[in-house]
């Protein structure tokens, strides 16, 4: 009960904070599908450049693409493996993109070359995410380790032993004060992120954690998991706030929307759902069943950008949604 009310009270704050009320009415339409990847897509980034998209997946090279024109640009550079995760970090001119075999290629965009090969893991690396104040970058591999690279040398500072399984994602709280992994063996793992010491591991989930997300105020965290359960968890106590058996299937990603009290999940129920981030309930399916021209296998990943939300999937095409909250 504590914690819940804890939650009301941080939902009241943010609100009055961010000046964004509860909007019912959410009309959603396709815009643009965008298509050429030959097999399943699972990596998705926005560019540090606005207007600009890169994906990733089971095919031979990272591509570009145009949110301004919607459309393809070109292949950025050939892989030698399916492409798990890419991440674009704030304020330097770099694209990072995890490989299965283990690699991580380091793009730079100035040279508009490859500049660097991180062959550190030996096993897929699934998240790649940085911590701007320290100039550090975290990436997650199914070793069941994190290792931790400096952004300016690209060398090599620490490795931490996570989960004796696969770390599967990343989730850096917004004061950079913490860091959440969802792992195989089903627990979320909370770290220190100054000395990266174990706060707290998190249990409920029954299967792997997919998906873990801090909201935009880091008063809980969002997790998901392969048990289809979005779990809400206070991030002052470490206590649950709410479970919700969210999807039919895995959750594979949740976005929150950058300015109003929203956020989205995606599913290899092959569903998007946009849910409250102030009382959790569920105001939009985004599906086939629900008469959307919608994907027809697993969604991977979600990203907004500006009134949009971007989604890919293993069907090979990226959809972009206009999502109009009325």
């Amino acid at each position: 009960m504590a914690s819940r009310q804890f939650t009301v009270g941080s939902i009241c704050a943010r609100q009055l904070q961010t000046g964004n009320w509860k909007l019912k009415m959410i009309s959603v339409n396709k815009i643009a599908e965008l298509s050429g990847h030959s097999n399943p897509i699972f990596a998705m980034e926005l560019s540090q450049k606005p207007g600009i998209l890169f994906t990733g997946g089971n095919d031979k090279g990272l591509v570009e693409w145009s949110l301004k024109k919607n459309e393809f640009i070109k292949v950025m550079f050939p892989v030698a493996a399916s492409i798990y995760s890419v991440h674009c970090p704030v304020g330097y001119p770099l694209m990072f993109t995890g490989l299965r075999n283990g690699d991580v290629l380091v793009f730079n965009f100035i040279k508009q070359q490859v500049v660097k090969t991180f062959k550190h893991h030996q096993k897929p690396v699934f998240d790649i995410k940085s911590v701007n104040h320290k100039k550090e970058l975290l990436i997650a591999s199914e070793d069941g380790t994190v290792s931790i690279w400096s952004i300016e040398t690209l060398e090599l500072i620490h490795t931490i032993k996570v989960s004796t399984d696969t770390v599967r994602c990343i989730s850096i709280s917004p004061n950079e004060k913490q860091v959440a992994f969802g792992c195989r063996d089903n627990f979320v793992r909370i770290y220190d992120l100054e000395d990266y010491t174990l706060i707290k591991a998190l249990p409920g989930h029954t299967m792997a954690a997919f998906a873990v997300q801090y909201s935009p105020l880091g008063d809980y965290l969002v997790s998901g998991s392969r048990d289809a359960q979005l779990k809400i968890w206070d991030t002052a106590t470490f206590q649950l706030i709410e479970n919700i058996p969210a999807h039919l299937f895995a959750i594979n990603h949740i976005a929150f929307h950058p300015t109003l009290p929203y956020f989205a999940t995606a599913s290899m129920d092959k569903s998007i759902k946009i849910w409250g981030s102030d009382d959790f309930k569920l105001y939009k399916i985004i599906s086939r069943e629900k008469g959307f021209e919608s994907h027809r296998l697993s969604i991977n990943k979600l990203a907004w950008n500006d009134g949009n939300l971007i989604s890919c999937s293993d069907d090979k095409t990226i959809l972009i949604w206009n999502v109009s909250f009325e």
